[in-house]
């Protein structure tokens, strides 16, 4: 069975860094989250202690929510707060001058044996590496948000990283509940985010095309494609139609697909106009809600997903 660390120091107190305490925590290893400002720390604590409820209140946790919040502390030193920890993992901005700046105050005050990861998810791993005296100690550590519902974590080798750190990182995540995949080559957007941005990619290219609509190419995804992926992958369902099929398919359609270098209109006319997102009241949707109302309800989604994939799986294994 796998061990978590003892103690985890988390840099950087956003959405990502507080969903990265509450895993941790929930199973056993202590926490502690790293930030520059006293206000990231506290709506941290505010983050924190929502996600909690709502965890508890869709039957998910297996611990009182009061003790996950006594394992989580929060400070502004970075070096206190690393020192004596197994794992480190930033979680700040995706911007390299940041980042050396952490890995080199990480580097100078965690012990010699911690293992120093990065939650990036577009900075090759092989390039942080260089921010530190011995790039075989950093590895990609790449969670999806948010990380106390989706399973999934991504390991990431750098050229240099070392295979014991990989070895240890992959123990530490299974130890906290989560499947590592372990990606062998660090090429950018690792895995998930070049299929994500792949599939993104094509949407717009459908949308600007005037083959449908967004709300139509919405429906696409999310009630047939994803549907069916929830439950087998795309090789899988390669495999059950037959590959052969597949291929004179791919031949057909491949050369129509999106060559994209860039984002294009359908994100920068938005971005021009303010239309930024849920925050801003609109993106590619009209909003009349808050971006916190909006999480939660994807996050009901997410759960309610979850609990009959498990059902399914518990039911599987029974026969």
């Amino acid at each position: 069975m796998a061990t978590p660390p003892s103690h985890v120091a988390i840099i950087g107190a956003g959405t990502m860094g507080s969903g990265l305490a509450i895993q941790f925590a929930r199973h056993g290893t202590s926490a502690t989250v790293i930030d520059h400002r006293e206000s990231n720390l506290e709506d941290a604590r505010g983050t924190i202690g929502e996600a909690l409820s709502f965890l508890e209140a869709e039957e998910m946790l297996a611990t009182e929510p009061g003790a996950i919040r006594e394992s989580i502390d929060y400070t502004l030193d970075t070096a206190a707060g690393v020192g004596g920890t197994d794992l480190v993992i930033e979680t700040v901005s995706e911007d390299r001058k940041i980042k050396r700046a952490v890995f080199e105050t990480v580097v100078a005050a965690a012990p010699d044996d911690a293992v120093l990861a990065s939650n990036t998810s577009g900075i090759p791993i092989t390039e942080l590496g260089e921010f530190v005296p011995e790039p075989e100690r950093v590895v990609g550590c790449h969670w999806w948000n948010p990380p106390y519902l989706l399973p999934l974590v991504e390991v990431v080798s750098g050229e240099e990283t070392s295979e014991e750190i990989v070895d240890r990182t992959i123990e530490y995540v299974e130890g906290v509940d989560r499947d590592p995949i372990v990606v062998e080559r660090d090429v950018p957007g690792f895995v998930w985010n070049r299929i994500q941005n792949a599939v993104l990619r094509e949407c717009t290219h459908i949308v600007e095309e005037g083959i449908a609509s967004i709300e139509d190419v919405e429906r696409a995804v999310r009630d047939g494609y994803a549907l069916r992926t929830a439950a087998i992958g795309p090789f899988e369902t390669a495999d059950l139609s037959g590959v052969d099929l597949f291929r004179d398919v791919a031949n057909n359609i491949f050369p129509h697909l999106s060559t994209a270098e860039e984002a294009g209109p359908a994100f920068e006319d938005r971005i021009e106009a303010g239309e930024t997102g849920v925050a801003a009241g609109k993106g590619f949707h009209e909003y009349e809600e808050s971006l916190a109302e909006a999480i939660e309800r994807r996050d009901e989604r997410v759960a309610a997903i979850r609990r009959a994939r498990e059902a399914t799986h518990d039911r599987e294994d029974r026969n």
